[in-house]
């Protein structure tokens, strides 16, 4: 299984960037699909997640900012990030979660997001 992130890269702030996640090798349907971000010096957190339902989740802190989709397919999922500010800088890593067979979890290598002010 790889995830393959992208589109990371140095914006200003008020900038958009667009980060998308290949997934391949994975034969069963994924449950939840997920972008998490690493600032220096902190924990990762989670930022936007997708069910298999469509159904979408934020973090507080991006809310109204980022919007996360995928393609019907399930094979590409991306975060489309508005108003970009300082603090969103970061890497970013797509994951994806499912329990059928059996459980998994899987991580792409990050990409890392830059937002000059």
């Amino acid at each position: 299984v790889q995830l393959q992130a992208s589109g990371g890269g140095l914006v200003q702030a008020g900038g958009s960037l667009r980060l998308s996640c290949a997934v391949s090798g994975l034969r069963f349907r994924i449950n939840n699909m997920s972008w998490y971000r690493q600032a220096p010096g902190k924990e990762r957190e989670l930022v936007a997640g997708i069910t298999t339902s469509g159904a979408t989740g934020y973090a507080d802190s991006v809310k109204g900012r980022f919007t996360i989709s995928r393609d019907n397919a399930q094979t590409t999922f991306y975060l489309q990030m508005n108003s970009l500010k300082p603090e969103d800088t970061a890497v970013y890593y797509c994951n994806v979660y499912g329990d059928y067979p059996r459980v998994y979890d899987y991580w792409g290598q990050g990409t890392l997001v830059t937002v000059s002010s």
